[in-house]
């Protein structure tokens, strides 16, 4: 519940709205985007375009989660969450969705029809993952498309419309798909208690945490060796590393869940290097 000092004190409010847009994602898939922009060759004012795009996406998402789920954070006792915690009402924080989704579709347009469709799409699978798909056995489906249509929200707005490589894409839903699966295992007990049960929550933790390398460790693999011509000592070196800690965070987080979680960050990390140091994202701009 929402006390009479916070409803009236500016800051408060504020403060309470920005932590519950998931700022820790919305900041790394809107660098990632920014990133991704630059590399793939987008001129300065189309790479501000693509960024306010994805950042106005990302805080209608963040928010559309956390007005949603208020009651089941409130229900399972969870902690940091603004309108769980009766810092901010979900009211407002619907209202704060609803306004960047209203902003974030202009924006993706004017990056190009085929680009702005391509991002919408993305965004429109995590608002279906926040208020549905969550509970169900395809949770891990907006994740995979939503991750593979981060590069060609990019590359589509290159002149010419050019789609990422297959590789690419293929990589970018995989780690979608380890996205995913890192993100709910700390939660899972919690969530089967309030009754959400999505793929990871039917697979359990112990499964979750042997399944989460594989497919991070399979997007280094195409990040890697997709690119055309012999992968360069950089690659080979960063999926050597990817295999490595994958396999040392699934033997310690056989103790220690938290292990095989940070493990996975640490692969993803090294994905997302491999990601940005093929130029051009296979679609051969500079």
């Amino acid at each position: 519940m929402v006390t009479p000092e916070q409803s009236t004190n500016p800051a408060r409010r504020v403060s309470a709205l920005a932590g519950s847009c998931h700022p820790g994602p919305l900041l790394v898939v809107t660098a990632l985007t920014a990133a991704l922009a630059v590399t793939a060759g987008q001129e300065p004012a189309r790479c501000l375009l693509t960024t306010g795009a994805v950042l106005t996406g990302q805080l209608s998402i963040g928010w559309c989660n956390d007005a949603y789920d208020a009651r089941r954070d409130s229900a399972t006792g969870r902690r940091g969450k603004p309108v769980a915690d009766g810092a901010i009402g979900a009211r407002e924080v619907w209202t704060a969705a609803c306004a960047a989704l209203a902003l974030c579709v202009p924006l993706s347009f004017a990056c190009g029809w085929a680009a702005g469709a391509a991002h919408l799409t993305a965004v429109a699978a995590a608002w279906a993952y926040d208020l549905r798909l969550k509970a169900t056995r395809w949770s891990w489906a907006p994740y995979a498309l939503a991750f593979a249509a981060l590069p060609a929200f990019v590359t589509l707005g290159l002149p010419g419309r050019p789609w990422p490589a297959w590789w690419v894409l293929a990589a970018g839903a995989l780690l979608g798909v380890g996205a995913h699966l890192g993100n709910v295992l700390p939660d899972i007990r919690g969530d089967l208690a309030t009754g959400v049960r999505g793929w990871p929550q039917r697979l359990g933790p112990g499964r979750v945490r042997l399944l989460l390398p594989v497919p991070l460790v399979t997007a280094s693999a195409l990040l890697a060796l997709g690119p055309a011509g012999p992968p360069g000592a950089r690659q080979l070196a960063a999926l050597a590393g990817a295999g490595l800690i994958a396999v040392a965070g699934t033997v310690l987080g056989r103790r220690r869940e938290r292990a095989a979680f940070a493990a996975a960050v640490a692969v993803a990390a090294l994905d997302v290097a491999l990601l940005l140091s093929g130029g051009g994202l296979g679609t051969g701009a500079s």
